[in-house]
C-alpha cells in the first residue's frame, strides 16, 4: 500500500472557502480519476498557525503504477486548477510514503 500525502498550510482568509472547496470539489476530483482507493483528511496539530491552518490528505492506492499513472496524468491539471482558485494563499508539498507491515 502507498500513501500519497499532500501537505497544505493555508491562510487565515481562504479558510473557510478552501476546505469547502477540498471537501466537495478537490478531494472528490482525486479520487474520480480512478487512481486510489480512499482518502483521510486530517488537521497538523501542534505547528504555528499564526498564518494560517495547516491540513494533510492521504491518497491510498495499491499500486506504485497508479500511482505514477495519477502524477503524469492528472496531477498537473489539478495543481494548476488550485493555484489559479487560491495563488499563494495556500503552499502544499508533496510526498510519497510506502505502508511497512
Amino acid at each position: 500500500m502507498f500513501i500519497y500525502n499532500v501537505t497544505t498550510q493555508l491562510s487565515w482568509s481562504i479558510h473557510p472557502q478552501w476546505l469547502k472547496w477540498m471537501k466537495e470539489d478537490h478531494i472528490p476530483a482525486v479520487v474520480a480519476t480512478g487512481c486510489f482507493t480512499h482518502h483521510r483528511m486530517v488537521r497538523v496539530l501542534e505547528v504555528d498557525e499564526t498564518e494560517g491552518p495547516t491540513y494533510a490528505v492521504q491518497y491510498f492506492t495499491d499500486s506504485l503504477e497508479t500511482y505514477r499513472k495519477y502524477i503524469t496524468q492528472f496531477a498537473p491539471g489539478l495543481r494548476q486548477q488550485t493555484l489559479k482558485m487560491w495563488g499563494e494563499a495556500c503552499i502544499s508539498f508533496r510526498s510519497l510514503m510506502e505502508v511497512v507491515h
